[in-house]
């Protein structure tokens, strides 16, 4: 890749999220430097964690004065800080973020913290599960008549981490066309509200408070199977394959082939699927199913994934021969030209600051421009549909890009017209247009067109010429047969970065199996890590889908990596199977080296007790309590008199269960948000569980602008770029907006431009 360029990193962060960010930037080959104190990051003390989310990076032992100086830091030579620092605590360091700004003018800063840089929980230190409380998620996942549950392991982290990549590129972009770099401010809670974004519609649509609909009932459930457990996952269209799959006589008892009637039924044919599931192995299943074409899954576990063929044939799992314990024990769930090599490992401490030296970045030029969005002048076609496509090209047309939305008037994006999972589809007659289709396609312009036709091919193939990125979530096959495949695609525009996001990737041989969002959470192995202690496999819902909302971050993310550091011509190929299960690295690796399995553990995670949610004295009320220090226990013990303030963490670890019961007790007898309110004001981190009903009142998500109108509810943005607000996007196109063959004239003025120069080689 000759022009490609490097950017120099600086990770200053003791979370997860930072620690994420930071391996992101190393993994697609840019240079990142971990500043850690004399004894050590804290994320040494979790030693598979630290291995996972460090491989790749440089470290040296520096005090907060030593980057605060000017010519001798590091900062001085860095394009991009990656920081957690709460306002108060950067400034007790001497790193003010805006006195680093001033003092370092072309550093772009990427600040990634629970609840943002400005409110009420500004220095509250949080994680994925406070995160997940207050941004609304948690709200989501577990079973109705239960305990809220964060998703297993740091989601909320992961999530924010690839959006805080997607705002340094953003911000290097802008740094590249004016001379100024920017501040880029991501609050995990933000993250999680923006990804629960289909509660919002809904609530929205007057349709109630959207809450956890569980994995033991509803529309989609999980089953036991012989072994282990499977996700019955099916439209009510395919019901005939389900009869097929499943091979039960009572299956097609009369009146079983009705929607209706089956909704009606749901208990009689749901016991004799559970009996039919019990008698096969899950893998079995799952294989069976995929095969008629249903999307089910099989709950993986960390044993399952680590021998899975599918894995092995992509990469994704590395050779047992190749492992190291100080290096995950996992690829990346992308192809990238120019990363980093799979067998990085994480630094000793101090490692490189011996030969640590400061190379200034020369003085940015300010360049006299009008105010441009970053992404202004990049063309993408939008082939995406319902959200993992459709929303990566959404938050690049947030960010200026001109995006063409191209759908076939016969078989429009599903999104138009969706159903969601467990209702009957609809009746006779053109559907009503779903709210959800706004959502991922504002800001876009549309295009109507036939592929299977030699005109609607020979429309695609100009586009092409002048486009920069094509974006694609269909399954494996699809384009080859549209025409508009990557070596077609690459033929005719030998610059294009062409995303392909598929369910397996492109290639393997589960690779052309389809999936919804509740399939891919079995198969990452995210729900078997997700859920109430001994009990069945929970997924995110189909009311959330949560791989298809990260993936979408990681498709805006890489396509912006790659136009910002000058990867042309490539073909980035994101399996979203592997997206997910690489947010479990640190467990897989866990795993290997110990031999103990990853299971659901409910709310409780190492190195932080109590850790949980709890009721409150409202319905359905619940907060969130995360006390991972001494001094948030003796906090907790102040207002809540039954627990000790002066025993070891090693009491609290070895009662849970107890301190549990007594903190429910004491929040059971208290309204929500006042007894949240008592918590904070004697130091505990606390948060109330918000659902979208919280959200809809709290000024919060629309001063962020995580949620918009416009004048409907729509998606807002996910990041807050301090140099750049993005105005509200226009409408989402209609169908047909412009379709059929269009002349050269047209299509210039549809793209804004006439066919795309090739780049000098």
């Amino acid at each position: 890749m000759s022009g490609q360029r490097t950017f120099r990193v600086v990770e200053l962060t003791e979370s997860v999220a930072g620690a994420v960010c930071g391996r992101l930037f190393a993994a697609l080959g840019h240079e990142v430097l971990l500043c850690e104190p004399p004894t050590g990051a804290p994320l040494r003390a979790r030693e598979f964690t630290f291995a996972a989310l460090s491989a790749g990076k440089h470290s040296a032992v520096l005090r907060p004065e030593q980057l605060a100086a000017d010519e001798t830091s590091p900062l001085a030579g860095a394009d991009v800080l990656i920081t957690d620092l709460t306002p108060v605590a950067a400034a007790a360091e001497g790193l003010d973020l805006g006195l680093l700004r001033q003092r370092f003018p072309q550093l772009v800063i990427v600040s990634l913290t629970a609840f943002g840089l400005t409110g009420e929980y500004a220095e509250t230190v949080g994680d994925s599960l406070l995160a997940e409380a207050y941004g609304g998620l948690a709200t989501m996942v577990g079973e109705p008549d239960r305990r809220p549950l964060g998703l297993g392991g740091e989601q909320s982290a992961h999530a924010a981490a690839f959006v805080g990549l997607y705002g340094a590129m953003l911000a290097l972009r802008g740094r590249d066309r004016t001379g100024l770099a920017d501040l880029v401010e991501v609050a995990l809670s933000d993250v999680a509200a923006y990804m629960d974004w289909k509660s919002d519609v809904l609530h929205d649509l007057g349709g109630g408070v959207p809450k956890r609909a569980g994995s033991s009932r509803g529309g989609w459930r999980v089953v036991r199977a012989k072994d282990g457990w499977v996700g019955v996952i099916f439209h009510a269209r395919q019901w005939p394959a389900v009869v097929e799959l499943f091979g039960d006589p009572r299956l097609s008892a009369p009146g079983l082939d009705d929607p209706e009637q089956r909704a009606r039924r749901s208990g009689e044919w749901w016991a004799v699927i559970a009996e039919a599931a019990a008698s096969r192995t899950a893998v079995e299943l799952y294989t069976a199913a995929q095969r008629l074409g249903l999307p089910f899954g099989h709950a993986a576990d960390a044993e399952d994934l680590l021998a899975d063929d599918q894995l092995r044939a992509r990469g994704f799992v590395l050779p047992p021969g190749s492992r190291r314990r100080d290096a995950p024990v996992i690829g990346l769930p992308w192809t990238v030209p120019g990363g980093s090599p799979s067998s990085a490992r994480a630094p000793r401490l101090g490692e490189h600051e011996g030969g640590l030296t400061v190379q200034p970045r020369p003085a940015a030029v300010r360049i006299p421009r009008p105010a441009a969005p970053p992404l202004d002048g990049l063309v993408v076609l939008d082939f995406g549909t319902i959200t993992a496509g459709a929303a990566t090209s959404r938050l690049l047309a947030d960010y200026g890009a001109t995006v063409i939305k191209i759908e076939s008037h016969d078989r429009p994006d599903p999104f138009r017209t969706w159903v969601m999972p467990g209702s009957a589809d609809a009746a006779d007659g053109p559907p009503p247009p779903s709210p959800m289709f706004a959502s991922n396609n504002a800001g876009k312009r549309g295009l109507s067109l036939d592929l299977k036709t030699e005109a609607g091919r020979a429309t695609a193939h100009a586009l092409i010429r002048r486009a920069d990125v094509l974006v694609e979530n269909f399954r494996v096959g699809v384009t080859a047969r549209m025409g508009i495949d990557h070596a077609t695609a690459r033929r005719l525009n030998p610059d294009l970065v062409y995303l392909s996001l598929s369910s397996q990737g492109v290639l393997g041989p589960e690779a052309a199996y389809g999936s919804f969002g509740s399939t891919l959470d079995l198969l990452s192995g995210l729900a078997t890590v997700t859920g109430y202690p001994g009990e069945r496999p929970m997924w995110s819902g189909g009311d959330v889908n949560y791989p298809d909302q990260v993936v979408s971050f990681v498709g805006a993310a890489l396509v912006a990596e790659a136009v910002t550091s000058g990867r042309r011509g490539i073909h980035l190929d994101v399996s979203q199977r592997e997206a997910v299960a690489w947010t479990l690295a640190d467990q897989l690796g866990e795993y290997v080296w110990t031999g103990r399995l990853p299971e659901p553990d409910g709310n409780r995670r190492p190195g932080a007790t109590p850790h949980d949610t709890y009721p409150t004295a409202e319905p359905d009320s619940w907060l969130a309590i995360a006390c991972t220090s001494a001094g948030h226990r003796r906090a907790l013990a102040e207002v809540i008199t039954a627990l000790p303030g002066d025993e070891p963490e090693e009491w609290w670890v070895s009662r849970q269960d107890t301190v549990d019961t007594a903190i429910s007790e004491w929040t059971a007898r208290r309204p929500r948000d006042e007894a949240v309110a008592e918590l904070r004001r004697a130091g505990v981190p606390a948060v109330p569980v918000n659902t979208a009903a919280d959200r809809a009142c709290d000024p919060r998500y629309h001063e962020r602008r995580a949620a918009l109108r416009a004048p409907e509810w729509l998606k807002g943005f996910p990041v807050v770029l301090h140099g750049h607000t993005p105005p509200d996007p226009a409408p989402a196109p209609a169908l047909g907006e412009n379709a059929g063959q269009l002349d050269d004239d047209a299509l210039d003025e549809l793209v804004g431009r006439t066919v795309r120069p090739p780049s000098p080689r």
